[in-house]
């Protein structure tokens, strides 16, 4: 083989392995591998946050809105409650990072076609912002609950 063949080759082979990392990390969640709500510095901050930018609509005791099950006038759904009877504990750490930064986005963090009130927070918190907001939700949570979830969040980190 010449050199040039090699040099080709090798080329070849450095865009491959390129793409193939590229594709990974595009397809592999982002986000902390678990939030854990046992840093109480970390949970009051959250709480305060949670205070001012999510208590009006999920309740300031993580209720939620009253039948948030069943759609408004409008079509979309109340507020759901973050506490051990909403679903919350049901996503994956890195997706509800990613709801609350960017809002409900159809067939990617809500069903094709879905719309809601949940507005994107990116320009108003920070990922540590966020972060905190989540430990304080989780830290609400009872025993069983918050091993559930960390259970959803790891296996979809492998």
């Amino acid at each position: 083989m010449t050199r040039r063949k090699k040099l080709v080759f090798g080329m070849v082979g450095v865009v491959i392995i390129g793409a193939a990392a590229v594709l990974y990390s595009t397809i592999r969640p982002s986000g902390p591998a678990f939030i854990d709500p046992a840093d109480q510095s970390l949970v009051m901050q959250g709480k305060a946050i949670y205070a001012n930018n999510c208590a009006a609509c999920h309740g300031e005791s993580l209720q939620g809105q009253p039948n948030w099950r069943d759609r408004m006038p409008n079509g979309r759904l109340p507020a759901p409650p973050h506490d051990k009877t909403g679903h919350t504990w049901h996503h994956p750490d890195a997706m509800l990072l990613d709801m609350v930064k960017n809002g409900l986005v159809p067939g990617k963090t809500a069903p094709p076609g879905y719309v809601s009130d949940m507005p994107a927070y990116r320009t108003i918190l920070s990922d540590q912002e966020i972060i905190a907001v989540l430990a304080y939700i989780k830290s609400n949570w009872p025993p069983k609950v918050l091993e559930a979830q960390k259970d959803v969040t790891l296996q979809r980190q492998n």
